[in-house]
């Protein structure tokens, strides 16, 4: 995948999920709400994968699992573009 077709997903993900932030922000939920506290953090904690993928993709290492060094498959990066290792090292970080 060409670099602007990775900036433009990228882009593409970042804006729903800053859509997501604010719909949960709008949503006047109360503080202790445990449900929503998380999901605010789950899209905050995408957010940032997502800004370290641009980070990636500026200094040459996006697609390139940083644990074993070799490609993340393209098929991964079509379904998640901000995958930042292989399934293989994914699964053992998990």
């Amino acid at each position: 995948m060409a670099a602007h077709e990775v900036r433009r997903r990228l882009e593409h993900e970042r804006d729903t999920r800053l859509t997501q932030l604010r719909a949960v922000a709008e949503a006047g939920w109360a503080a202790d709400d445990h449900v929503m506290v998380v999901q605010k953090e789950a899209i905050q904690r995408v957010l940032a994968e997502i800004e370290a993928a641009f980070a990636r993709l500026h200094d040459g290492s996006y697609g390139v699992c940083p644990d074993c060094a070799g490609p993340i498959p393209a098929e991964r990066l079509e379904i998640l573009p901000y995958a930042r290792c292989c399934v293989a090292c994914g699964r053992r970080a998990a």
